[in-house]
C-alpha cells in the first residue's frame, strides 16, 4: 500500500464501495477511474461493470481504522464502524473504559498513529 491516493479518488473508492451492483458510477468515479483501474484498486468484471478489487477494499479498511484512531484521539464517545472497532480492539489499540463506556487509546494505539503522522 506505497500508493499515495488523494481525497478525491478516496472518496470514489468509497462511493463504488456504498452504490448499488449495476448502478452508474458518479462522476467522482469516472474522474478517478484510470488511475485507480491501473493501480489495480479497481477493476472491470466479466459483464463490464466497475468493482472495488481485495486491494481496493483492504486499502478503504485501513484508512477507516487510522481515521477511527483519530476520532477516539479526539472524542471518546465516538461511534465506529462495527468492523473497524472489532479490529481495533482485537490489535489492541483501543480499550474501552469499564467505568464510562468509552473508547480510549491504548499506548500502543499512540504509538501508531504518531509513526503514521511521522510518516
Amino acid at each position: 500500500m506505497n500508493d499515495v491516493l488523494t481525497i478525491d479518488e478516496y472518496a470514489a473508492l468509497s462511493e463504488l464501495l456504498a452504490s448499488p451492483k449495476g448502478g452508474r458510477p458518479s462522476a467522482c468515479v469516472a474522474r478517478n477511474t484510470k488511475k485507480l483501474t491501473g493501480l489495480k484498486y479497481l477493476a472491470h468484471d466479466k459483464s463490464g461493470k466497475l468493482g472495488l478489487t481485495d486491494k481496493g477494499r483492504q486499502t478503504l479498511f485501513v484508512k477507516n481504522c487510522v481515521d477511527g484512531l483519530r476520532a477516539v484521539s479526539t472524542d471518546p464517545a465516538v461511534k465506529l464502524d462495527a468492523g473497524v472497532l472489532i479490529f481495533l480492539e482485537k490489535k489492541g489499540h483501543v480499550v474501552r473504559n469499564a467505568a464510562t463506556g468509552q473508547l480510549e487509546l491504548t499506548q500502543r494505539g499512540r504509538e501508531t498513529l504518531a509513526d503514521i503522522d511521522q510518516a
